[in-house]
This record gives C-alpha cells, structure tokens and sequence, in this order.
C-alpha cells in the first residue's frame, strides 16, 4: 500500500514532470542543433559517412552555445513567465470592489486548502476556461475567463 495522495504530493509529481520537461527542452535543442549541422554538411558533398563525421565534429565544439541558448530562454521564461502569459491571454488583474463573489470564492477555497491566496485575473473572452500559474510561493496567478463567470453557476466555478 502506498502512502497518502494528496495536494503536496501533487506538487512534487508536477515539479519532477517539470524539470523533466526542461531537460527535454535541452536534449530537443541538442538535436535540433545537429539537425541542422547534417543539413548544413550534406549541402557540402561526400558521402554519408564523412557528412556524419563532420556534423558530429562540429557539434562538439558548438554544443556550448546550445546550452547558452537553453540558459538564456529558461532565465527569460522564469522572470518574464507572468507577463508572457498574460499578453498570450489578454488577462488582466481583478479586485475584490471588482468581482466580489469570485474573489470570495477564491480567498475561501484558499483559507481551506490552507494555502496563500493567489493574484486573480480575468480573461474578456466567452470561451470557458481558467488557469493556474506560478512558480513560486507568494507568486501564484488564477485567471478565469468572462465566459465562465457568467455561465457557470457558483458551484461549478468553485469546482473550476
């Protein structure tokens, strides 16, 4: 038998899901990189085994840079991650004076969850959906969009 599910470990499987995922990034870029190398070669003539020899050769002495470029997107999507999304979506920050039941709902699902109560956001689209972001404690975001709020009834939006 295992031990107890719940939220916490949650949060760990979507951490080691995540750091999963950025090492992907890098092997995906590595390969993308001599990808393009073998292009690059195949263009010069030779055969397959010297086109390989080559890309190979050149993508030792160029792997530095991948990893560069890889260091540079990953500081930039960790400090801009926020502001990225939020022009992806067009959400923009609510206050309690403006979507008093929402911001209710929200701040009583996170005093019983026991958990800080994030920046809310509201998407002006129809469509139905929401989003959770963040990366750290203390830097949370809940976006919801306007079709939600108004089509859903109060208890279907907490479920959101």
């Amino acid at each position: 038998m295992g031990g107890a599910y719940g939220l916490y470990t949650h949060i760990r499987a979507n951490r080691i899901r995540s750091v999963i995922l950025l090492a992907g990034f890098v092997v995906l870029l590595h390969a993308l990189q001599f990808s393009v190398l073998l292009v690059v070669n195949a263009f010069s003539g030779g055969d397959l085994e010297d086109i390989f020899r080559a890309a190979a050769g050149q993508f030792w002495s160029t792997w530095p840079l991948a990893m560069l470029i890889a260091l540079g997107w990953f500081t930039i999507a960790y400090f801009g991650y926020s502001a990225m999304i939020r022009s992806a979506t067009g959400a923009r920050g609510v206050t309690r004076e403006q979507a008093p039941d929402l911001y209710n709902m929200l701040e009583n699902l996170c005093i019983s969850r026991g958990i800080t109560m994030p920046r809310l956001e509201i998407i002006e689209t129809p469509a139905l959906n929401a989003y959770a972001a963040g990366l750290k404690e203390g830097d949370y975001t809940i976006a919801v969009t306007r079709g939600l709020i108004e089509d859903l009834e109060p208890a279907e939006v907490e479920a959101v």
